[in-house]
């Protein structure tokens, strides 16, 4: 992706850019602090009786999808702007020749700045192991990428406050580092599919780009078309599961059935999680709906772990250079980590 100009476009003093982006974050505080009493307005106009579970529901939506679309935007824009400084070619080469141990440790964070989706899943493993990056490394990377990514911790952030995204950012980092290091010192590397092993190692060195400010801006706008744009309808048809469940579904039969007394509800939230496919956008209204229910949070958020880390499309994606023995290794392993944090989560928080 290009964050450069076109030839033929007027340039922009950087100053300028720098006001447009001030000038937009500004108009964004704005809007936002209006979102809450633009949907009670609008409620109010429709033909909905006060405290029925419709208004309720419809309530819920009517907030919540500018809310999240708005927190999504300034987020992706943001951490847009600090992806400029970690492309896969970068961190390819930051991770070649890292031993097993502080090699997991790096590879988790960078995973976090990352770009990272299914669909570049397999060009990225193939890099790594071609670079000579361990492969006890390059699933401590995959794994914390579409775990732990900017959007869900700014989601968390945002909606569940500080404490809840720090602790998630904690564990989440432990399940990718752990898991990592026992699937390295396992040994598999004769599990990956023939063509990937023999693919020759090639030069880790890179030219790196040198943006201008304005082309790191550039890149937090191309990041909001991006990302926001793929998303979208993702987030709207989980703020509908969302409004649905903090309208209709009683809270006490969602306390019995995801609630801490309950021990099975962890385990049941993971395999209720691993075939589905969202991401962290689309399904962190449906846990916020959930949490608003009376669900446990270390039961709702070892769903959404597993949902965002353990997706069935990504599995299959990485059957391309993977045999069935090693994703079922690796599914193993991150859902034990997974069910570790929902019952540590379930006995921290009350």
């Amino acid at each position: 992706m290009s964050v450069l100009g076109h030839p033929g476009e007027k340039a922009l003093s950087p100053a300028l850019w720098l006001a447009g982006v001030a000038g937009f974050v500004a108009a964004w505080f704005l809007l936002y602090g209006e979102l809450a009493p633009f949907a009670e307005w609008a409620v109010g106009h429709l033909p909905l009786t006060k405290g029925s579970h419709a208004r309720e529901a419809v309530t819920f939506f009517l907030y919540d999808t500018p809310k999240v679309l708005m927190l999504l935007t300034l987020v992706v824009f943001g951490m847009g702007v600090i992806r400029s400084f970690f492309s896969p070619e970068r961190t390819r080469a930051l991770l070649a020749g890292k031993a097993e141990g502080a090699g997991n440790v790096a590879a988790a964070v960078l995973g976090i700045f990352t770009p990272f989706c299914s669909c570049s899943a397999v060009p990225l493993f193939v890099g790594f192991v071609s670079a000579g990056v361990p492969l006890g490394v390059t699933f401590s990377f995959l794994i914390a990428a579409p775990m732990i990514n900017e959007v869900a911790l700014g989601l968390l952030f945002a909606l569940l406050g500080w404490k809840v995204a720090l602790t998630y950012l904690g564990f989440g980092l432990s399940v990718a580092i752990l898991s990592g290091w026992v699937i390295g010192h396992l040994k598999l590397e004769g599990w990956l599919e023939d063509w990937v092993r023999n693919v020759r190692a090639g030069s880790a060195d890179f030219e790196p780009e040198r943006l201008t400010i304005i082309d790191r801006i550039r890149a937090g706008i191309e990041a909001v078309k991006e990302i926001v744009g793929k998303v979208w309808l993702w987030i709207i048809a989980g703020i509908a599961a969302g409004a649905f469940i903090h309208g209709y579904v009683p809270a006490d039969l969602l306390a019995s059935i995801m609630g801490k007394d309950a021990w099975w509800s962890v385990p049941a939230a993971v395999i209720l999680g691993v075939p589905m496919y969202s991401n962290a956008a689309g399904i962190i209204p449906v846990v916020e709906a959930l949490l608003g229910k009376g669900a446990a949070l270390g039961t709702v958020l070892a769903f959404m772990m597993s949902v965002i880390a353990l997706s069935l499309p990504e599995m299959i994606i990485l059957r391309k250079v993977l045999s069935v023995k090693l994703i079922a290794v690796f599914v193993g392993i991150v859902a034990l980590g997974i069910l570790a944090v929902g019952f540590l989560f379930n006995l921290l928080f009350t």
